[in-house]
Order: structure tokens, then sequence, then C-alpha cells
């Protein structure tokens, strides 16, 4: 099981003369990540560089640094470390030493790493999306047992018949949702695996 961030940490390191400020947090979505990039970039910096991975999605830029020397050693961060839905900004204020590309990549690479270390984790749940076809009259029951089972829903479409659901859920918890559907409803909603693509 992977894992991310508890919370929000910061650290900094000195090289050179030059100050790098990591910033690092959970986020559950490359749109979350990149307001996190956002609320903590400092305008008045040299250079705000930052990584994010959630799931397979990633991105990293060098704001302006030389390619390859920032983003993506803090992705590599990210990644050496197993953590996953975080997202990391490092802010270099200039010293006036030019460290070049490997004293760069050694800079955001070990402030990012640093900060992840001293990180408090929490593990993260397996999730899950599946699909549901139910009645009008079974719609309360099944808004019941996904609220008890701690489902979040994507969508929710009308037919003439009824409804169809797309939900979110820890995998864990899917076999209690069935049953509990099951239950409820006389076994009349149909659960369907969404196939990627």
């Amino acid at each position: 099981m992977s894992e991310s961030l508890a919370g929000p940490i910061s650290h900094q390191v000195e090289v050179k003369h030059s100050r790098f400020v990591a910033n690092a947090a959970p986020v559950d979505t490359p749109q979350a990540a990149l307001a996190f990039v956002e609320s903590v970039s400092d305008a008045d910096a040299t250079h705000n560089c930052w990584a994010y991975r959630v799931g397979a999605l990633y991105r990293s830029s060098d704001d302006g640094e030389p390619a390859g020397t920032a983003g993506r050693p803090i992705l590599a961060a990210i990644d050496g470390h197993g953590i996953d839905q975080a997202v990391v900004v490092v802010t270099r204020r200039y010293g006036g030493i030019k460290l070049g590309a490997g004293g760069l990549v050694r800079a955001y690479g070990g402030a990012a790493a640093q900060c992840l270390r001293m990180a408090e984790r929490r593990p993260l749940m397996d999730m899950c999306e599946i699909g549901l076809d139910c009645a009008f009259e079974d719609l309360g029951d099944v808004h019941d047992a996904l609220a008890a089972q701690g489902c979040s829903k994507i969508s929710e479409n009308f037919g003439e018949s009824g409804a169809r659901l797309h939900v979110r859920l820890p995998a864990q918890c899917l076999d209690a949702l069935k049953t509990q559907l099951r239950d409820a409803t006389r076994n009349r909603v149909r659960c369907f695996e969404l196939i990627d693509g």
C-alpha cells in the first residue's frame, strides 16, 4: 500500500548562499496540486520549481532553471520516497554563486528529499470505481448504502427506467456495498466495473 503525506510541511536549506525552501503537501487531484503551487510560490524569488504525483498522473516544472535540473529531481525525490498524491514546490532565492547543472540537481532534489524525509505519512487506501444501475424506487436505499460505505458519487444520470451512478469507494468496502445493496433492494441493483478508456 502506498503512502501520502499526513499534512503540509516545509524545510529550508542553504547551498552556496542560495536559499532553497521546500514546501510539500498531500493532494488528491492535479488541480489541487497546481493550486498549492500557486499558493506557496514566491513572486519575489528567483525560481519556484515543482513536481507532483497523483497516481499515474505527474508533472514537473523547472521554472526557468536549465531543463531537467529542478522539476525532475523533485519528482525523483517524491518517487524515491514511495509517496503518492503529493506535491512539492522548491523556491530558490539566488545567492550570487552559480551552482552548475549538477549542483542544481543536488540542491533541488536534496531540498525536496529532506523535506519529505521529515514529513509524517499516512497510508493511502486503494480506491475503485464502479457503475450502478437502479430503478427510481431503489434510489433512496442506494444512496443510504453509498453513504454507509464511504462512497463518493462521480455522476448520476437518469433514464426512462431509472438511474445510472458512477461511484468511487475504498476497494475494501466493495463487497460490503454489494451485500448491502442486494439486501436492501432484493438484488435489483446491477453493479458493473468501469473499463478505462
